[in-house]
């Protein structure tokens, strides 16, 4: 992934509040659809507090392109099929029309506090991994102390087969119903789940696909990559007891999965790539068709994540969000490149707006946990917040927010922008 003119620390622009903004600077220049006031959805850039109107810039004649014209429609598919020439084309030139020394022009801008984010992409197929070992190892401990990963996780990146139909942007959680059956009781129940919980998560946004039959290398991998999201993967921990042997979750998580509303290019985490972590001793090597040099020295992500919990009381206290976890995307056991690659590796065609998600990210250590789940020990041991307040699992109007951030030295930070949701419920 090349450097250039755009990863600049020293590059500024003249829209009001980007030079330092914590999340949009012009070095991010994330895609998006968004909808204006009184208008129909369309493709955008994310620069500070404000959104650039593609549809705008499109209907100037000088400005017209045709990357600019694909990512201004009323979703992203057709563009982020074009793939990583027509991304780096459009990155430069909606770099040089923001930057400081160029005519402003504002008239092309939209308050990002005024405009309604849509879904990017019409998500056609969505899978999602379980590649985080830290949430695997303190989960599969509650289960099987003495074996808590399974003998297949650390040769395989386990993932399975989810639904897009309710993957939506930040929002309302509507508590899902489903049968429970907790040790005490005799026969399961059918009712409100009682153990909702989120699931911090990496969202992998697909751009250009590949013919059914046939594999993605891993050293092509990373060119089939569009972008990338934050994905909360909502869960019913007790209706998924119940029902997910012998196949797996099925009501549990197919309720509701949240993503922030923003595609955060493979060009604007370019000076944030890293090097896969080595692996312990005594792990075994990838298999040949998972394994790449190039993959492995610079596939992975490093990335900040952090988990804020906001309660209905806390909110009427005039209390901020309480931080509950803080992890980072380094803690994945396989990259991004090998979890594309092992989804089409026995033939499986993948298509522009499939949604990967990469499982719960979770580091060492309690403050690091990615659920909570593993923070309350399967709700036996709850947390306790500022006010006094402790849960096991999520109440109504406990809203939980996901942020990330991407830092180097001598590189400008940016962001990915909330991935937010708020428990809601018939009763």
């Amino acid at each position: 992934m090349k450097l250039d003119h755009t990863h600049d620390p020293a590059l500024r622009s003249w829209v009001p509040g980007a030079n330092g903004h914590a999340a949009f600077p012009i070095q991010n220049l994330p895609l998006g659809l968004f909808r204006p006031q009184g208008g129909s959805p369309r493709g955008g850039v994310a620069i500070g507090d404000y959104i650039l109107d593609l549809r705008l810039v499109q209907e100037s004649s000088d400005l017209a392109t045709e990357a600019v014209t694909a990512a201004s429609g009323t979703s992203l598919n057709a563009f982020l099929a074009l793939g990583e020439k027509q991304r780096v084309a459009l990155r430069h030139e909606v770099s040089a029309l923001l930057a400081e020394g160029a005519a402003p022009q504002p008239g092309l801008l939209h308050r990002a506090a005024d405009c309604v984010m849509e879904l990017p992409a019409q998500i056609g197929d969505y899978s999602d991994f379980y590649a985080g070992i830290h949430h695997a190892n303190a989960v599969g401990k509650l289960f099987r102390p003495d074996h808590p990963l399974f003998d297949n996780y650390k040769w395989v990146p386990i993932g399975y087969h989810g639904r897009a139909s309710s993957i939506g942007v930040s929002g309302s959680v509507h508590r899902p119903n489903g049968q429970r059956k907790p040790a005490a009781e005799s026969v399961p129940s059918f009712g409100p789940s009682r153990n909702l919980d989120y699931e911090l998560e990496v969202g992998i946004w697909i751009g250009p696909g590949n013919a059914l039959g046939q594999a993605i290398p891993i050293a092509e991998a990373h060119s089939h990559i569009a972008g990338y999201c934050l994905l909360n993967d909502w869960s019913a921990r007790d209706i998924q007891g119940w029902e997910y042997q012998p196949l797996g979750p099925f009501l549990a998580k197919s309720f509701c999965s949240t993503i922030s509303p923003w595609i955060v290019t493979p060009e604007a985490l370019a000076p944030f790539r890293a090097a896969q972590p080595r692996r312990p001793e005594g792990d075994p090597t990838p298999l040949e068709y998972l394994l790449d040099a190039d993959d492995q020295s610079g596939g992975a992500l490093g990335l900040t994540l952090e988990v804020f919990l906001l309660t209905e009381q806390m909110r009427a206290q005039g209390l901020a969000p309480h931080r509950v976890s803080v992890s980072s995307a380094l803690d994945l056991y396989w990259t991004p490149g090998q979890m594309v690659t092992h989804q089409t590796s026995n033939g499986c065609n993948i298509n522009p707006g499939d949604l990967l998600g990469t499982g719960t990210i979770s580091s060492p250590g309690p403050d690091g946990s990615g659920s909570l789940l593993e923070l309350t020990r399967g709700g036996r041991t709850p947390i306790s917040l500022p006010n006094g307040e402790t849960r096991r699992f999520l109440e109504d109007g406990d809203e939980v927010t996901l942020r990330a951030v991407a830092r180097r030295e001598g590189f400008v930070s940016i962001g990915f922008g909330d991935c937010k949701g708020r428990v809601t419920s018939d009763g």
